[in-house]
């Protein structure tokens, strides 16, 4: 007898069924969102790379393509674990679109909430930030941590909605050195 391989068949039934219904934004009946596609962490920057430092901010960019389906609402940021917790000036906190070297116009965030049990700093937007969109978010640490290593940030993405779902965007990596490079 004769083996018929039906993996071909379901292969292009898959490509016909996503072409003929295109993904849109997901919507659980209890009122649950989440993005389609996962935004995606561009990159983590400080403006200055040395320990101890004063006046260094530290910049996380996004991208949401336009594939993502939900507008983003807020974005969680929590340093991993680490030898020291890096303290922020939250009210001096900005975010625009576009990149570093590339601003575009300012985007308000509505509320900062820092949760004290885990240091998790939440960043809820004014006006959902839409798909296809690159933004950056900017900090203000008191000062930079006193030793020198590397320093993680998990970055969590939400879609707008009533009862958002989180999407982990991965990690932020910031480097300090003894002796630090420092740019404006």
């Amino acid at each position: 007898m004769g083996y018929i391989s039906f993996k071909p068949i379901l292969e292009i039934a898959s490509i016909l069924t996503l072409s003929v219904f295109p993904v849109l934004a997901m919507e659980l009946g209890n009122g649950t969102t989440m993005f389609n596609k996962s935004p995606r962490l561009v990159n983590a920057i400080t403006t200055s790379s040395g320990i101890r430092v004063k006046g260094a901010k530290y910049y996380f960019t996004i991208e949401l393509g336009n594939d993502v389906g939900e507008p983003l609402e807020k974005l969680t940021l929590q340093q991993v674990k680490t030898n020291q917790i890096i303290n922020y000036y939250l009210d001096e906190t900005f975010a625009f679109e576009g990149k570093l070297i590339n601003r575009g116009k300012s985007l308000t965030i509505a509320r900062i909430k820092r949760n004290l049990d885990n240091e998790a700093i939440t960043f809820i937007f004014d006006y959902p930030i839409a798909p296809g969109t690159t933004f950056t978010v900017g900090l203000k640490p008191q000062q930079n941590p006193e030793l020198a290593g590397v320093y993680l940030f998990s970055l969590i993405a939400y879609p707008k909605g009533e009862n958002p779902l989180g999407l982990y965007l991965g990690l932020g990596r910031l480097r300090f050195y003894q002796l630090g490079n420092h740019f404006p």
